[in-house]
């Protein structure tokens, strides 16, 4: 399988979310650091270079998503799927408000642990954002 994903899917990919990562709904425009494009299931997990497959994410996101597709939830015993902007409305799962993420549902907090979602730096610039009403 190959690993680089062609241009024109690329071009698909970020224009699917108006260039948003699709795990944090950070604005590529809004970032400092790059954005890349995310297996959703790894190659290393079977996953391919197929549209469907792929989304959008800035570094943060991507590096520590790695090649998971789930977590544990409070007890070693509650292994949760992360959220997949395929399959999932990002809504559903989660809302913002002062710059944090809170879940609404058990695969809105694993992706929120798991991703490091609302480390405080991150927090503090997602409320400036949301007062210019530029997030999410």
């Amino acid at each position: 399988m190959r690993r680089n994903v062609p241009s024109k899917t690329k071009e698909k990919v970020i224009n699917r979310d108006s260039a948003r990562c699709e795990y944090c709904k950070m604005s590529k425009e809004d970032s400092f650091l790059p954005f890349e494009i995310d297996h959703i299931v790894s190659i290393k997990h079977g996953g391919g270079n197929e549209f469907e497959n792929l989304a959008y994410s800035c570094l943060q996101c991507n590096k520590h998503k790695g090649s998971d597709l789930t977590t544990f939830v409070d007890l070693y015993d509650n292994i949760v799927l992360l959220f997949n902007p395929r399959k999932h409305i990002w809504e559903n799962h989660f809302y913002a408000e002062d710059g944090i993420i809170y879940p609404k549902t058990e695969i809105g907090k694993a992706t929120i642990k798991l991703l490091q979602l609302n480390n405080p730096e991150v927090i503090v610039y997602r409320a400036i954002l949301q007062d210019l009403d530029r997030y999410p």
